[in-house]
């Protein structure tokens, strides 16, 4: 099993957009409806996690939704979750100096995986929000990897040393907390009675480029000159930032893709609860937006094509 997150400080990159139809293509598409009924009947979120940790009552039981008709099982998010932010980052400090409770507070995410592995999914994919906060450091280093998302912008430029930083002093600070516990216990720290931990091991897997606008030149899609310009400092920065930095320089195409301005094809998704590339003329598609359908089928699935090469890439 492998975990995944599509991951920016960024606002606004297409994070949900993207990880939403990665998902969809890698499996099939989520059942809106069946959401709807969940919020209804306040069953329980993501919120559930945190709230057994605070209660010191260890790992609570993961509540999923089970589609059978698109073969996805969603574990529902909450914004009663943002307010863990402040109990995750009090229990960094005790991670970061070695101590169980840090240590257990941290890996929450982990334990997630540790269970959906025994169930034997294939992939969990984790949206999050445009922060470096601790709800996001807490779910990234619990993580195999994470996608990148950029817009064609000087923003996205700018932001990546951030996440250089950040991700980095992340992983400098836990792994001297397992050190120190290793050497306190005289054992690795443990999930649970089976799972040690004692290395952190969050890979950056690669980079999609989104929001410009394209050109045809010689029947070939191409990003505007105002966009182009952008997007040729984007490989350097993103080398010098994260590959070097967080993968040791590993040599591959980071590069999983690009995803032009499509319109208006977005709220249709959102209006019709579908992935893009599966919407229908009963969604209000017509005319030139269903070769913009088809042309979205062809972008995702590269990106995922390039994920699955990634991955495989890294681990070899």
């Amino acid at each position: 099993m492998r975990s995944l997150c599509v991951f920016n400080n960024k606002g606004g990159v297409g994070k949900t957009t993207l990880l939403c139809n990665l998902a969809a293509y890698f499996s099939i598409h989520f059942d809106e409806t069946r959401l709807d009924r969940l919020y209804s009947s306040n069953a329980d979120t993501v919120n559930s996690l945190i709230t057994s940790l605070k209660r010191s009552k260890g790992y609570a039981s993961v509540p999923t939704v089970r589609s059978e008709e698109f073969g996805v099982d969603i574990v529902p998010g909450s914004p009663s979750f943002s307010l863990a932010e402040d109990f995750l980052a009090k229990d960094w400090f005790e991670a970061s100096s070695g101590q169980e409770r840090g240590l257990r507070t941290t890996y929450l995410f982990r334990a997630l995986l540790l269970w959906a592995e025994k169930l034997k999914y294939d992939y969990v994919f984790f949206d999050v929000g445009p922060s470096l906060g601790a709800i996001n450091r807490t779910i990234l280093l619990s993580c195999d990897y994470f996608v990148l998302p950029m817009s064609s912008d000087i923003f996205s430029l700018k932001g990546l040393s951030n996440i250089d930083i950040s991700i980095n002093s992340w992983r400098r600070s836990l792994q001297r907390g397992l050190d120190q516990f290793a050497e306190e216990n005289g054992s690795p720290f443990l999930i649970d009675e089976t799972h040690p931990v004692s290395n952190v091991t969050i890979q950056f897997l690669g980079y999609v480029t989104q929001q410009y606008t394209a050109k045809t030149v010689n029947g070939k899609k191409q990003p505007v000159k105002a966009y182009e310009k952008i997007i040729r400092k984007i490989e350097p920065a993103i080398k010098r930032h994260l590959i070097d930095s967080l993968n040791d320089g590993k040599e591959m195409n980071y590069k999983l893709g690009e995803i032009p301005y499509f319109q208006s094809l977005v709220p249709m998704s959102q209006t019709s609860t579908k992935p893009i590339f599966a919407l229908k003329s009963a969604d209000g598609i017509v005319g030139a937006h269903f070769d913009k359908v088809k042309q979205y089928d062809e972008v995702i699935s590269g990106i995922a094509k390039s994920i699955l090469r990634n991955m495989e890439a890294i681990t070899s």
